[in-house]
């Protein structure tokens, strides 16, 4: 019988995480921007590190890398070509070794030009692709290729689990709720993951259909949000596209309360 994988978040910086699958035997670690967490945890399990998965070039996602590297110098990292530190490229379609699991690799672009999802099962390690009722800004990609990756992951099942990198959930919220304040699902989810927040607990993994509710930049189509889309954008498109543009924007000036 094949060991249990296990899925464990580690704190990183500010609101990171680091997540870890492991088993009984060995882990894998997913953007280890610090190395000091994974080494701490591995210690304590008495895990070998087995692989390791990048999903873009971001220094709190891969700077742990030279020290992980170091410690096990055999282990391999997968993750965008040309990245500092990736050892094995992937692309989409790529299988990846995952203790067991049947793991596939997504590019999907837009926060960077080269972002990768691993799709392992019912689990979606999203990088800043998705977040907790938000999405991540753009940097070196751009604004079409970010909504068409929302898109195609929006329509895995409804009961994928998706670990993003950050614990962005409760300011997400907040902009979410600016958008639509009258919204039972949000102000249900807002009290639950505040609760959750208070406790020092991670509101992660999220559940896809959780974020096909309350997630305006997975909602575009929605007439609440394109509604306000349209007050915040006066004369701006309907089209989703623009809708979604104009809902990224605003979110890049948001400041929570």
């Amino acid at each position: 019988m094949a060991d249990i994988v296990r899925i464990t978040p580690l704190k990183a910086f500010s609101d990171n995480y680091i997540w870890v699958l492991h088993d009984d035997r060995a882990a894998i670690v997913v953007d280890p921007g610090d190395a000091a967490p994974v080494q701490q945890f591995l210690a304590l399990a008495q895990l070998p590190l087995h692989a390791i998965w990048i999903t873009h070039h971001h220094h709190d996602h891969i700077g742990g890398l030279p020290a992980l590297h170091a410690q096990w110098p055999g282990c391999p990292v997968y993750g965008p070509a040309g990245v500092s530190g990736v050892s094995v490229p992937v692309m989409e379609g790529s299988q990846l070794p995952a203790l067991g699991l049947d793991c596939r690799v997504y590019e999907v672009p837009g926060h960077t030009a080269n972002h990768l999802a691993f799709h392992c099962g019912q689990h979606l390690f999203c990088g800043d692709t998705l977040f907790a009722a938000g999405c991540g800004r753009v940097f070196d990609g751009s604004i079409e290729s970010l909504h068409a990756s929302l898109q195609r992951l929006a329509a895995l099942p409804a009961q994928t689990l998706c670990y993003p990198a950050h614990e962005y959930t409760l300011a997400n919220l907040q902009f979410a709720l600016t958008l639509e304040p009258d919204n039972p699902a949000l102000q249900q989810r807002w009290q639950r993951d505040s609760a959750r927040r208070e406790q020092d607990l991670p509101t992660l993994p999220c559940l896809l259909a959780d974020e096909l509710q309350h997630n305006p930049f997975l909602r575009c189509g929605e007439a609440g949000i394109r509604r306000a889309a349209r007050h915040q954008q006066p004369g701006g498109g309907d089209d989703a596209l623009s809708v979604f543009t104009t809902l990224r924007q605003w979110k890049n000036d948001f400041r929570t309360s």
